[in-house]
């Protein structure tokens, strides 16, 4: 505990190395609470009752008298109370600095608690006193990569990367090797970092004559180019990795984030010439990769692309579910390739994934906007008889396009089949039903069906009342009095 004096070492805010070895006596002030917004046991309900006591007063009691009431609770500082306490008090560093002291002359901490310690003074970026420590570790015997991997990452989120990767230089004199383990766990914290992975690109670039990369290492930086965006950088790391590590289906990771970074970066035709050698070398990304990869072509709205994604998808033997056959189905009614989904729709149910009602209505929909009359009407009578209504809205529209497609009777049916099947509101389908009779002229379907639309309580519009109007009153006479008859009603109702 000797490095964790009440004096520790100035200038420490970087790690100690060959450019920097002064020291000095100047006290150093642990902030009562951080700035940082950290859990503590109350976010904790099983937290254990000794534990509990311990971060009570280390939340409650000034830090000079924090010893003292520790000692008059009596309960010893077992070294799983240690681990809990500290775990707890992040955002007091200053007192659990206090209290490992305290437990520490009665008990000797473990590699767990040290290293709990470590990353408490890092993550609230007291990097003096996280020397200090460091230092003590190493007259305990019990420094560990775990120690060092802590450091990096608290450096990193401090946007510090110098340090860490100074820190990296220097820990082969704490008795830490260099190794690819090393490597990763430094790369790994700049990647986590925003825009840092150039800067661990070139710690890479240093580094890898001395420390042989592995697979790990590249996935960490795929993942980083991945993150950022950058499929150009991915590319090279990607090419550079197949030359050092080979093909292996253990390396899935590496591969997931270079294809994404490519599919998201709007080069899917490259993304698909790179699977296509993965198939050959039995190296194909999973359903993860795949889903993934999908929604983002989907979100792009490149039908072409997502199409031949699926084909190797499917071609390698993985299953696609009914979420991601109705995903492609909406992608492909979106584009107007109606054709295209349809085939979705028929090889659905060989994989398993049958389709529900969402499936019928976005194809349906399509064949009504594209004003396909005959194939909306035959595939009507199939949602029917599969028992998968059409939506309100599609309703409405399948009447406006039978209308306009001469075929008033067919739009008579889907009005029936709303009524009769408790497909509402009604109202939209049935505005456009007496429109449609309007422009054809056929007053008298008007009269046999306003006065059931009345007595169901369905909203005539206004604008529907006026064009009917205008066509009653164009007759004159007879026609005249039957509208005064229907407006009186829709008034009153």
């Amino acid at each position: 505990m000797a490095a964790m004096a009440e004096k520790p070492r100035k200038g420490a805010n970087v790690p100690p190395s060959k450019h920097s070895q002064k020291t000095s006596s100047s006290q150093s002030q642990l902030p009562q609470r951080s700035s940082q917004t950290f859990p503590s046991y109350l976010d904790t309900p099983n937290i254990s009752p000794g534990a509990k006591k311990f971060c009570e007063i280390l939340s409650k009691v000034p830090v000079p008298e924090i010893d003292a009431e520790l000692q008059r609770t009596g309960i010893p500082p077992r070294s799983e109370y240690v681990e809990e306490v500290l775990r707890h008090t992040y955002g007091s560093p200053a007192a659990a600095v206090k209290f490992f002291r305290w437990a520490g002359l009665a008990t000797k901490h473990t590699s767990y608690s040290w290293n709990l310690m470590i990353d408490l003074l890092g993550k609230n970026q007291l990097f003096e006193a996280m020397w200090d420590a460091i230092r003590s570790m190493k007259q305990e015997g019990v420094l560990s990569m775990a120690t060092f991997a802590s450091v990096f990452g608290s450096y990193c989120a401090a946007s510090k990367i110098d340090e860490a990767i100074m820190t990296f230089d220097v820990m082969d004199r704490y008795g830490i090797q260099h190794d690819v383990v090393a490597v990763n766990s430094l790369l790994s914290a700049i990647c986590r970092e925003d825009n840092q992975t150039s800067k661990a690109l070139e710690f890479f670039e240093r580094i890898k004559t001395k420390v042989p990369p592995d697979a790990d290492t590249f996935a960490i930086l795929l993942e980083g180019w991945e993150k950022e965006g950058n499929a150009t950088k991915a590319k090279t790391t990607f090419g550079e990795m197949v030359i050092r590590v080979g093909w292996s289906p253990q390396n899935m990771s590496a591969y997931d984030a270079f294809l994404t970074t490519l599919v998201r970066g709007a080069q899917a035709d490259e993304a698909i010439k790179f699977l296509k050698v993965m198939k050959g070398k039995n190296c194909l990304p999973g359903m993860k990769f795949f889903s993934n990869a999908l929604d983002i072509l989907i979100r792009q709205g490149n039908s072409t692309h997502a199409v031949s994604l699926w084909d190797i998808m499917v071609d390698s033997g993985l299953v696609p579910n009914l979420v991601m056959y109705n995903a492609m189905i909406g992608l492909l009614c979106n584009s107007n390739e109606v054709d295209n989904a349809f085939r979705f729709l028929d090889e659905m149910v060989y994989y398993g994934a049958f389709p529900n009602s969402l499936t019928y209505n976005m194809i349906f929909q399509c064949l009504i906007k594209n004003r396909r009359v005959h194939e909306a009407a035959r595939f009507f009578s199939e949602m029917k008889k599969n028992e998968f209504p059409p939506t309100h809205s599609n309703c409405a529209a399948a009447i406006k396009l039978f209308f306009d497609g001469d075929d008033p009777e067919l739009a008579i049916d889907v009005w029936m089949y709303m009524v009769d099947s408790c497909v509402s509101p009604l109202d939209e389908s049935s505005n456009m039903l007496l429109i449609g009779f309007r422009d054809l002229g056929r007053l008298k379907e008007i009269r046999r069906f306003v006065d059931d639309m009345l007595a169901m309580r369905i909203n005539i519009y206004e604008s529907t009342m006026e064009k009917l109007k205008t066509a009653f009153y164009k007759e004159g006479g007879s026609e005249r009095d039957i509208y005064d008859r229907i407006e009186r009603r829709w008034k009153s109702s």
